[in-house]
């Protein structure tokens, strides 16, 4: 009768002759797991992939040859290739200038360091409406930088260049924050190395800082061309919104909306998904090419 009360299945384990519990049945490691994912997948879906499978269904109402019809008209097409170009130009703008703000911040130590510091995060704070506005008159024909301008025949308010001035007005902080950390942790100790190995200044730059920053600048360069693509209010004030000329997607998806036309809307809505899911996996796909180059 020694085998009563023994589970059925169940093995001696150790030399105590104790029970083995099934696989399934062993404490975990990290527990709380199956709660905590149930509620990652649930708020995604309510947030995120809800929301874009009601974007991906609606442009088809009037069947793909109405669909292709919204996104290949000329003004759609001439409002995607602004917002698109304009993104991306000031993003690699940005990278520049970004890095350069950065190395000043944490490598230099002057007179109102911080309030500038503070003044970088001042986009994300202020709202775009606000933004729109203060470029518009800064910029405008009669403004404090336009006037100038103006006269040696730039004109940057209610034209393609005030978009591009408002995207990277706009995307400048997610550069400076994204460079910033890993230029503070850099290790101060592989410089002097340089240093006594007879590196020059810009070697110690180009060949011992900078290739430890390259993650974290296309970092950067993948958020600011996120934020840059989908902006609208800092744009619709100073852009002008002249079609075929200074007219953004996201100005063309509202008005659309405004004359009820959801469909097309969406058709546009959908033409800017496809086509920033395309950018970013690109540039996801170059991040991972050079971590695993450097791992190599």
């Amino acid at each position: 009768m020694a085998a009563i009360g023994i589970a059925k299945g169940a093995r001696p384990g150790g030399q105590g002759g104790g029970l083995r519990l099934p696989r399934w049945r062993e404490p975990s490691i990290l527990p709380g797991f199956g709660p905590a994912m149930g509620f990652t997948v649930l708020y995604l879906s309510l947030i995120v992939l809800l929301p874009l499978a009601a974007l991906i269904a609606r442009p088809w109402e009037d069947g793909f040859a109405g669909f292709w019809t919204t996104v290949t008209d000329a003004r759609v097409l001439a409002a995607l290739k602004l917002s698109f170009g304009a993104a991306l130009a000031a993003s690699a703008v940005n990278v520049v200038m970004g890095l350069i703000a950065a190395w000043a911040l944490v490598r230099y130590d002057f007179p109102g360091r911080r309030l500038l510091d503070a003044a970088i995060d001042l986009p994300f704070a202020l709202p775009t409406a606000v933004a729109g506005i203060a470029l518009a008159t800064l910029y405008g024909p009669h403004g404090w930088l336009g006037a100038p301008l103006a006269h040696i025949g730039v004109k940057v308010a209610y034209a393609p260049l005030g978009v591009f001035v408002a995207l990277a007005a706009v995307g400048l902080p997610f550069v400076v924050r994204s460079v910033q950390p890993v230029l503070q942790a850099f290790d101060a100790e592989v410089e002097e190395a340089a240093l006594t190995l007879g590196a020059r200044s810009w070697q110690r730059a180009a060949f011992v800082i900078l290739p430890g920053l390259v993650p974290a600048v296309i970092t950067g360069f993948s958020l600011a061309f996120a934020r840059a693509v989908g902006e609208y209010g800092s744009v619709i004030f100073i852009a002008g919104n002249m079609p075929m000329k200074s007219e953004i997607a996201p100005l063309l998806i509202i008005i659309k909306l405004e004359q009820f036309n959801y469909a097309g809307a969406a058709s546009v809505g959908l033409a800017m998904l496809g086509l920033s899911f395309a950018a970013l996996l690109v540039i996801n796909g170059v991040q991972l090419a050079l971590a695993r180059r450097g791992t190599t």
